[in-house]
This record gives structure tokens, sequence and C-alpha cells, in this order.
């Protein structure tokens, strides 16, 4: 084609296209100063640690708290379970989601409660305070050096510490077995959010001189990717692209993704980059549609092909599925090293949308905060006077630790993956703090509650090869949190 016959390009479109998806060089400084173009807080999307929502039970307790602030600080999709949900949103905030229930009410711990859920963090505990009542916001009881008479308030320790512990078990249980596909959803266009209708972007051949158009739009509860694409100008391709997720998507754990689609009979390509610069390499796997039916696509992980453009890789490594950065539907007519697509045709296209999911066997994690001391109550030889204040008044309130230790085991009878912490002493103190691990409920000593959110987070994190119990104290003669606690994990005995 000569350069008279050429279509008209617009240069115009093609540096939209790089300022939408920030790959102009110095782009994200430059937004910062000009009017207007910076971004809204709302225009970012986390992927996500891991696709699936961490459910928080006793979401607005001192550990509770913290560790639903610390998964999404990280990324991660939470649920707090809360009895009231007006005070949920003066502790937690009115971004956070929230479910209404009651462990001790097993009724209320509903399907709903635990849709799309991949692991629940029970935090539970009766309330203690203070013979003599305490400030409202527990000052006497949180200040954790004074020692004050205490007394159980509200619900007994039977109904919290073990029965609402195997109500809450138990649902979780009966939603993973009646789930075992563990697949999860990452796009819902059904009711599609401002924002995620703000990272979804075209990229046309106009970024090689092309003038194919493209556009996604979201009508009848679907994402609609849609446009014409020409051969003019030796384009080719029309496709639509996420910006990259703040925080990487986590598939780790799953086999695949699964798309939800209506086409037209033209085959298209879905893409995974694991990397966040332009034009760099991809992992893409070709599909097929039938015209105006709808279709479950799933793309092995182990099937995809790397790529740069349309050119394979072969001596690429295989995806790291950790890392995802952004995804991408394409209909283009070029297959691979130069191969055409067997169902291309130029002109207009349409390709429906419903869901993007993720496939796969990913274990499912119950993580149960404790108590250490629990099996020490009437323990042969135990001397109280040296036990802590929960051991020697165990009788006094209620047989506290006994029914934890009852709720530890309706958690190991259940039959799901469980990790249970057993902390000492809690604490007000404001750090992540050296820990020691320990098995066999003999250790003594305190911890902060910071530290044991920032624990249940690293087990969401790196969930273990079998079920664990175990003691956490602080210990300032150990290195830093971060450097010690995984190796401290790998030694413990499986229960």
């Amino acid at each position: 084609m000569t350069e008279k016959n050429r279509a008209g390009w617009d240069a115009g479109r093609f540096i939209r296209t790089l300022a939408y998806f920030e790959a102009i060089p110095g782009w994200s400084w430059l937004k910062q100063i000009l009017p207007g173009v910076a971004d809204k807080p709302e225009n970012y999307l986390s992927g996500g640690k891991q696709v699936g929502v961490i459910l928080v039970a006793g979401a607005t307790g001192g550990v509770g708290k913290r560790v639903v602030q610390r998964l999404l600080e990280r990324g991660y999709q939470v649920r707090s379970l809360v009895r009231d949900k007006d005070k949920a949103s003066s502790i937690l905030g009115n971004n956070v989601e929230t479910y209404v229930g009651d462990i001790t009410q097993p009724e209320t711990l509903t399907p709903a409660m635990m849709a799309n859920v991949r692991a629940v963090i029970c935090c539970t505990a009766v309330r203690v305070q203070p013979v003599g009542g305490d400030t409202p916001d527990r000052e006497k009881y949180n200040q954790g050096v004074k020692f004050y008479q205490p007394e159980i308030v509200g619900d007994t320790p039977e109904r919290v510490e073990y029965l609402g512990v195997k109500n809450l078990v138990q649902a979780a249980a009966q939603y993973w077995q009646h789930n075992p596909s563990g697949e999860k959803i990452v796009f819902d266009f059904s009711q599609p959010t401002p924002q995620l209708q703000q990272i979804w972007g075209a990229v046309d051949d106009v970024v090689m001189g092309g003038v194919s158009q493209s556009e996604i739009r979201f009508v009848e509860g679907t994402a609609l990717f849609t446009g014409n694409v020409s051969t003019a100008n030796s384009g080719g391709f029309a496709s639509v692209r996420t910006k990259n997720f703040t925080s990487p998507l986590d598939l780790s754990g799953y086999e695949g993704v699964t798309l939800r689609v209506r086409g037209d009979g033209k085959r298209y390509k879905f893409f995974l980059r694991t990397e966040s610069s332009w034009d760099g390499m991809a992992y893409s796997y070709s599909f097929d549609t039938v015209a105006n039916e709808w279709i479950t696509v799933r793309i092995p992980f182990n099937q995809l092909t790397a790529v740069f453009r349309a050119k394979t890789i072969s001596d690429a490594p295989a995806i790291d599925t950790s890392k995802i950065r952004s995804l991408q539907l394409m209909l283009s007519k070029f297959e691979y090293n130069g191969e055409l697509n067997p169902q291309f045709s130029a002109g207009g296209f349409a390709l429906q949308v419903e869901s993007i999911g993720a496939y796969g066997s990913a274990k499912p994690q119950f993580i149960l905060v404790s108590s250490a001391g629990v099996t020490r109550p009437n323990r042969p030889g135990i001397n109280l006077e040296e036990e802590p204040p929960a051991v020697r008044l165990n009788d006094q309130l209620g047989g506290i630790l006994t029914w934890k230790w009852r709720g530890e085991e309706a958690v190991r009878e259940s039959g799901v993956p469980y990790t249970i912490i057993r902390p000492c002493a809690l604490t007000e103190e404001p750090e992540i703090q050296p820990l020691v691990f320990d098995q066999g409920d003999n250790i003594k000593g305190k911890v902060s509650r910071d530290s044991i959110a920032e624990l249940c987070v690293r087990v969401v994190e790196q969930p273990q090869d079998g079920n664990l119990t175990f003691e956490v104290k602080a210990d300032p003669n150990y290195g830093a949190f971060a450097a010690n606690w995984q190796n401290l994990l790998a030694r413990l005995k499986r229960d």
C-alpha cells in the first residue's frame, strides 16, 4: 500500500491511549501537577493478594479490627462479620463490607455470609472487664499492666468460645463442601461499579499506525467489547485492557482462568501480564466463540503461550500466577508467528463478557485466635501460683479457657484446613514484635494485638501444609518479625 493510499492515522487517539494507561514517560509525575489530570482515589484498582473474600469474625474487637485494617492495606477483599452494623461503621469505617450475624445464632450464618469466602479468621471472644466496670474505650482492660479483678459480661464462654466457634466452622465447612472447585470471581460485570468502569480501556492498532477502533461498554449486566477492526495501514487488531493493578493479583493455588462470554463466532485472545511495562511480554490464549450463545471458556495456566506482541517466546519461564498485573481481551487477524487467525474477518464485532474468574483447587483456611493456657486448668502437677491470671481464674470466669479448648476441638473435628494461634497475654503495645512460637501449651509472656493481627495475615498469605496449633509470645531477643516468623512456622509439628 502506498503512502498516498494509507488511511488517516489518528495521532491524538494514540496519545490519549498512552496517557490513559500511563505509558508516557514522566506521565505519573506530570498528572500530579496538571489541573484536572490527577486520578481520583477510586480510580485505582487493587488486584488483591488472592482471589476470594476473607471473612473476619469479631471484626470490631481488639485483634479483629487490626486484622481487617491490615488485610485492606494489602489489597484483600474483606467481609466483616458483626452484630452491630452502626458500631462496625464507627470502628471500621463506612467502606468496609459488613455482614450482620451472630456466631451464637447459627441461623444467621447463611450461605450469603460465606459467598466467595476462601478464608475465615475468627477473632471472637467473650467480653471480659474489670469488676466495677470500665471506661467506654476499655482502658483498664486494654492497658495490660495493672491487674484488675475480672468478670464476664454478656454471653457466656460456653456460648461464645465453644458453641459460637463450632457454629462458625460448621457454616464454613458446609459452604466449602458444596463449593469444592474453589472457583472465584475476579470481575463480575453484572453490577459494574464506577471503579470497574474506570480501569478498562481500549488498546487498538492505532498504537502501531492502524485505524481499528473498539470500546468497552457495560450493558445488560455484561461488559460489551465491541467496535470495528480494520486491516488498513497494516493494522488488524482491537483490544481492551485493564490498567495495571496497584497491587498484583495473586492467582497462585488456582489452575486457570474462566471466562463467561457470548460472542459472534470469531476467535479472540485473552492475555495475562506479570510485568507492569506497557509493551512487554504477555501470556496468551486463543479461544473460539459460538455466535449468539453463552459459553464458559476455561484457560489453564499451563496452556498459556508466552508472547511479545504476536511472536512466541520459546525460552520464557512459566507464568508467575502470584503476580498478575493486568488482563486483556483482543480480536486480531494474527494468531502467532505470522500465522493468520482462521476465524478472522474485518469489520464489526461484539463479545459480551459476564464474568472473569479463577478456577482450581485453592484450599480454604480457617484461622482461629484462641489463647495460651487452654490445656492448663486442672492439669496434674501444675503450680497455679506461677500461671497467668486466666489460668488461675478459669473457674471464676465461667471456664473460659476450658471452653476455648472445646472450641479448638470443634475446629479440629470439622475437617476444614485450619491454623490455631494461641497468643499469650494480649497488650496494646503499638508495634509488630519479634515473636517466639512454641507447642505443648507451656510458655508464658505477652504479645501485642498488632503482632497477632500481622501473624493472622501472614498465615493467610502462606497457608500451611497441614493443620497447625501453636502458642506465641513476644521476645525482644529474637530478630525482626519479618525475618524469623516463616522459619519458626516451618519448624512446628503438624497436628
